[in-house]
């Protein structure tokens, strides 16, 4: 089979090479399978770079997250083969090849009306996307929601999710063709905090009232802005670092303007909570299944264009989801 291998730590584009390899064996309760499609998260360029919380030592092939069918089950593995399977890869065979190694227990059976390559776009944003907003941020019809960095991948999720469930979005994205992509989404406000004031933007949108809830992905500086745009009793959710940078809130802020500052690990509840991870997703294969939600997908790529894709996605390029489609020819 063909897979990108990692001999050594550093920049993924620098250190990945497309080899000819031989298939791996599945361990105990592990399982080989037909990679249909893998996503590209930021998550795999720091893992490659060894920046990442799980930490894997070279060779491996990177690709956290993949969807594909089950050519060969390992001992005391509940999977067969044929299953559609969607989960994370696991002992350094990642979705980053034509076959890849998951764990039974981690796998999810993609319904047969769901397509794996749409089953792999939704996974992670709309999995945290509905961690976010439903399960942590409490989201009710009627609110005002700000998204920031609405263009990408959980960005874009979010959005949908937000005016499906009856909301008013504020959207903001760096960029006119990124603002763009907010508008087909079906944001009520976009912003573009490469040209406008995102405080003011904001503010003059509600009437100077602020938002009931903001969906931020990227910290730094626009967290700062972000806890000033919280309305009073607001939520203010923690999605992730993207810009590079790890904010604090100060308690006296929290407790003027009486608004939460809410934690979102999506991960988490694997193992600790995993009725919280059923309930998401059954909400979320009808939605996918009906078209209430859409992911949006802006470059499916073979497996030798991979390295424009991870470059692309490491300089903030992309909009939507980038997605890795080895079965393409």
């Amino acid at each position: 089979m063909r897979a990108w291998r990692l001999s050594e730590l550093g920049d993924p584009w620098d250190v990945l090479s497309l080899q000819e390899i031989e298939s791996p064996t599945p361990g105990a309760g592990e399982a080989r399978v037909a990679v249909s499609a893998s996503d590209l998260n930021f998550a795999d360029i720091l893992q490659c770079q060894g920046q990442y919380q799980v930490r894997l030592d070279p060779p491996f092939t990177p690709g956290m997250s993949v969807a594909g069918t089950v050519v060969e089950a390992g001992p005391q593995c509940d999977l067969k083969p044929g299953d559609r399977v969607l989960g994370m890869t696991t002992s350094g065979w990642g979705g980053y090849a034509e076959e890849a190694l998951v764990r039974a227990e981690e796998m999810r059976i993609v319904p047969a009306n769901v397509s794996l390559p749409v089953a792999s776009a939704m996974n992670v944003i709309y999995g945290t996307g509905w961690t976010a907003l439903h399960r942590r941020g409490h989201m009710q019809p009627g609110e005002t929601v700000l998204v920031l960095a609405a263009a990408g991948g959980v960005g874009s999720a979010a959005v949908q999710m937000a005016k499906v469930h009856g909301c008013t979005v504020i959207a903001a994205a760096g960029g006119s063709d990124k603002v763009e992509v907010c508008r087909s989404l079906g944001a009520d406000v976009v912003v573009d905090y490469n040209s406008e004031d995102l405080y003011e933007k904001v503010m003059d949108a509600t009437s100077g009232r602020g938002c009931d809830l903001i969906f931020d992905p990227v910290g730094g500086d626009y967290f700062d802005v972000a806890r000033r745009l919280v309305a009073w009793e607001g939520r203010l959710l923690v999605i992730g670092f993207a810009s590079g940078d790890i904010p604090s809130a100060p308690a006296n802020h929290l407790l003027v303007k009486n608004y939460s500052v809410v934690g979102v690990h999506m991960g988490g509840y694997k193992g600790r909570m995993d009725e919280v991870l059923d309930e998401c997703y059954s909400q979320l294969w009808e939605m996918v299944s009906n078209g209430t939600l859409d992911p949006l997908v802006s470059r499916e790529l073979r497996l030798e264009e991979l390295m424009g894709g991870l470059v692309d996605l490491s300089g903030r390029k992309t909009t939507g989801r980038v997605m890795l489609r080895p079965d393409l020819k």
